[in-house]
C-alpha cells in the first residue's frame, strides 16, 4: 500500500493531478477539498494517498489531509458507495459540512450532489452515523484552502470539465458555471459553482 506521496506538482486539472517523484509522474485522482490547497505548478506537494486495485487498473486517490482520506475510505465501505462517488461527495461537501448532514439527518443537502439519490442519502446518514467518531474533523488546512494559481482564460471550460468528471451532466455544469467571471482560476470556480449547487 502507497501511504503518501511528496513530489512536484506537474499538472492540476480537477479531479487529476499529476507529481513529479524521483523523475516518474504519478496520475492520482483528487477531490476539489485537495485541489483548493494545491500549491502553484513545480512546487512540492505531499497527499496522503489510497489506492484501488482493479482488474483493468490501479487507480490511486490522494487527499491533503489524513482525515479526508478516512473520511474516503469509511465512504467507499457503505454499501453502493464506489470510490468515484465518494470522491464526488468530498468535492461537493467539506468534511464538517458532511459531519453536520449526517448528525442533521439532512437528507436534501445530500441528493444536491450528483450520483446520490434518496435511497443513497438515507443509506449514507444510517451507516455512518456510527463511523463519524472514527475520524477526526478538525484538521485546519481542510478548511483553510491556500489561494490558488491564476489560470488560463479557458478556467471556465475546465471548471466544467471538472465538474462533468465529478458526476454533474453537462447542462448543469454550464448552468453552474454561466454567472462566475470568467477572470477567476479554474479552482475557485469550481468552488463557487459548488457552493451555489448546495445552497
Amino acid at each position: 500500500m502507497i501511504g503518501f506521496l511528496n513530489g512536484k506538482l506537474i499538472s492540476k486539472n480537477p479531479p487529476t493531478l499529476v507529481l513529479d517523484i524521483h523523475g516518474v509522474g504519478y496520475e492520482i485522482e483528487a477531490p476539489m477539498t485537495t485541489f483548493y490547497n494545491l500549491p502553484t505548478i513545480g512546487e512540492q506537494v505531499k497527499l496522503h494517498t489510497h489506492l484501488v486495485v482493479r482488474e483493468d487498473a490501479h487507480i490511486l486517490f490522494g487527499f491533503s489531509t489524513e482525515s479526508d482520506r478516512l473520511l474516503f475510505r469509511t465512504l467507499i465501505k457503505v454499501n453502493g458507495v464506489g470510490p468515484k462517488l465518494a470522491l464526488t461527495i468530498l468535492s461537493g461537501l467539506s468534511a464538517s459540512d458532511f459531519h453536520r448532514c449526517i448528525a442533521e439527518n439532512d437528507v436534501q443537502a445530500l441528493v444536491r450532489l450528483p450520483g446520490i439519490g434518496k435511497k443513497t442519502a438515507e443509506r449514507l446518514i444510517i451507516e455512518m452515523r456510527d463511523r463519524l467518531p472514527d475520524f477526526s474533523l478538525t484538521d485546519s488546512e481542510s478548511e483553510e484552502p491556500r489561494t490558488p494559481s491564476n489560470n488560463p482564460n479557458n478556467s471556465k471550460q475546465e471548471a466544467m470539465s471538472a465538474l462533468i468528471a465529478l458526476g454533474y451532466k453537462p447542462v448543469d455544469a454550464s448552468k453552474m458555471v454561466q454567472n462566475i467571471s470568467s477572470d477567476k482560476s479554474c479552482e475557485d470556480i469550481i468552488r463557487l459553482a459548488l457552493q451555489g449547487a448546495n445552497q
